[in-house]
């Protein structure tokens, strides 16, 4: 039986001591049980040959690992495959892509069978041009929201990348035209955000089962009427911009849900750069994600500039 998915990494010249199950786990960042896997069935090849999980890796090793499947949860991706995909993407290696979501398209489906969204798309495109790989869901951007989303081409990297986004190694940089001028210039917003009671597709500070958010702001340029803002999300709730910028008294101009009285008709929120780190290689990478038009022209005629 052949293995599924296969990952070939050859260690970096400054690859640091270390045993081969450090690497995996430490390094690598591999949950225990696929290295548990790994170990069990022997599927993890040192130089072409299965070695013991304590023996030492060195500079210019061959790693190889072998996946069949039932070592995940989710090994099949369900997405119904866009049959002529239009994709802006923004970066692709061997693991993953980064695609530039425009405003108005959803992330994921909801329901199965669901066509249209992103998943979709990435799912058609994968098909046609990587036919050993799938989409997998990593992180959404809200339907509204346009920038740099994460897909992974392989259930292997998945966690990977979860627990890079988890920990703050993978950050995620947003554009925004707010009402009003935000001051101070800069700072943070951490106020807990849970559900609201009232409407049960919004969220609200210190709603039902609130949890800890955290968000950090830069004011860039502003008038009387509006401020341009860079945001990171040190935290992934629902909504979590939106929320603590209204709350804070400055409501992204074009939202629906928070600022319904709002002179713009589409959500001025952008994700224009993505910190990434490469699963395997750890190398880190920014990506950046152009504005669209309509975006653009808005920043013109707010007078604002980036």
């Amino acid at each position: 039986m052949e293995a599924r998915w296969v990952i070939r990494e050859e260690l970096a010249a400054q690859q640091a001591r270390g045993s081969l199950r450090q690497l995996l786990e430490k390094q690598w960042l591999l949950p225990r049980h696929l290295v548990h896997s790994l170990r069990s069935r022997r599927q993890v090849l040192l130089n072409g040959r299965y070695q013991p999980m304590n023996t030492p890796v060195r500079p210019g090793d061959q790693v190889t690992l072998n996946f069949f499947g039932d070592e995940f949860r989710t090994a099949e991706s369900s997405y119904v495959p866009t049959l002529s995909p239009r994709l802006s993407i923004l970066y692709e290696n061997r693991d993953l892509l980064v695609i530039n979501k425009p405003a108005g398209q959803k992330s994921h489906p909801n329901y199965r069978g669901e066509t249209g969204t992103l998943m979709n798309d990435a799912a058609g495109y994968l098909k046609a041009t990587a036919p050993q790989s799938a989409a997998y869901m990593v992180h959404r951007i809200d339907q509204q929201t346009s920038g740099a989303m994460i897909v992974a081409k392989n259930p292997v990297v998945v966690p990977i990348l979860d627990r890079l986004i988890s920990s703050g190694r993978i950050h995620r940089h947003y554009l925004a035209v707010v009402a009003g001028k935000l001051q101070p210039a800069s700072g943070h917003f951490d106020w807990p955000i849970g559900r609201d009671p009232a409407d049960r597709r919004k969220r609200m500070v210190n709603g039902t089962q609130a949890q800890p958010a955290l968000t950090y702001y830069q004011l860039v340029d502003s008038n009387d009427r509006a401020s341009l803002v860079r945001l990171r999300l040190a935290t992934g709730r629902t909504h979590q911009i939106r929320v603590h910028l209204a709350h804070a008294g400055h409501p992204l101009l074009g939202d629906p849900l928070y600022n319904p009285a709002s002179p713009t008709e589409r959500l001025m929120l952008h994700g224009d750069a993505l910190r990434l780190v490469l699963p395997f290689s750890m190398q880190p990478l920014l990506i950046h994600a152009p504005l669209s038009r309509f975006f653009q022209q808005k920043l013109i005629n707010f007078a604002l500039t980036d």
